[in-house]
């Protein structure tokens, strides 16, 4: 954990202004989780990031605190009950409240389908499902106490498509639209919204094998009618759109951030 305090000065709440919130966000640490962070952060809200390597968290935690973003983190594997409850506890002790909760935290693993092993099965369950249910369980007890909230699930455009070598992925980012479905269901009487993030082709680092292909790039990024992969930036203002407590009617939806991919 990192107790120093922000020193820069880009925080600018634009029309969804999360000044005065507390916003967790799982898997935080890089990749699009990174961006969600930066994006509630420069919104106004204080960030906690929940994941597994200290030192990337730290890393993260910095570059958001020299932005002048209120930023703080805990390592925390998310297929593990007391690693979730521990962090729960630590983020309410010191933020005294959580508003939002992106459930990010996810995994890979790009196997021929016939060559996974159960251990390789499990481990992307374990981490993107098990981690899924945890963490919003964890956040759907604080915030049905509270009276409202938002939650974020965040998918995959292999939900949607086939994916060659992703089957434990896909069945995962499937799976995760179901739980935002069912969430927003059973969680709307107590005030609480639930949503499902569904991202296109973004440049991470779990995808630079794919990348590292000329022509696989070709062909995918053919398809995008933007003529790109999305990159951190186009997540920024998505991130805070979902977390602010104005869209009380936006529930259950999934919000598909993809260039044009699902309808060209």
């Amino acid at each position: 954990m990192n107790a120093d305090q922000p020193q820069g000065r880009n925080v600018s709440p634009g029309t969804y202004d999360l000044t005065g919130t507390t916003v967790v966000v799982t898997g935080g640490n890089a990749g699009i989780g990174a961006a969600l962070a930066r994006g509630v952060g420069r919104a106004g809200a204080a960030v906690a990031i929940w994941a597994r390597n200290d030192d990337r968290n730290e890393a993260t935690v910095a570059a958001l605190r020299a932005e002048g973003i209120e930023a703080w983190s805990v390592v925390c594997d998310v297929a593990v009950e007391p690693d979730v409850e521990h962090a729960m506890a630590a983020t309410l002790q010191r933020f005294g409240r959580v508003d939002s909760l992106f459930a990010n935290a996810g995994i890979a693993a790009a196997t021929p389908y016939v060559e996974t092993t159960l251990a390789d099965w499990q481990r992307v369950m374990q981490t993107n499902l098990d981690g899924s249910f945890l963490t919003t369980r964890a956040a759907a007890r604080h915030m049905i106490e509270r009276g409202s909230g938002s939650i974020v699930v965040v998918s995959s455009m292999v939900s949607r498509y086939g994916a060659a070598r992703q089957a434990a992925y896909a069945v995962t980012k499937s799976g995760l639209v179901g739980l935002g479905r069912t969430l927003a269901v059973e969680l709307a009487r107590y005030g609480i919204r639930v949503n499902i993030l569904v991202p296109g082709w973004t440049i991470t680092a779990m995808n630079e094998f794919l990348r590292a292909d000329p022509k696989f790039m070709k062909a995918a990024t053919a398809r995008i009618p933007v003529r790109r992969w999305a990159a951190d930036e186009d997540y920024l203002d998505v991130a805070p759109f979902l977390a602010h407590s104005g869209l009380t009617y936006h529930t259950g939806n999934e919000v598909v951030v993809d260039g044009g991919y699902s309808v060209f």
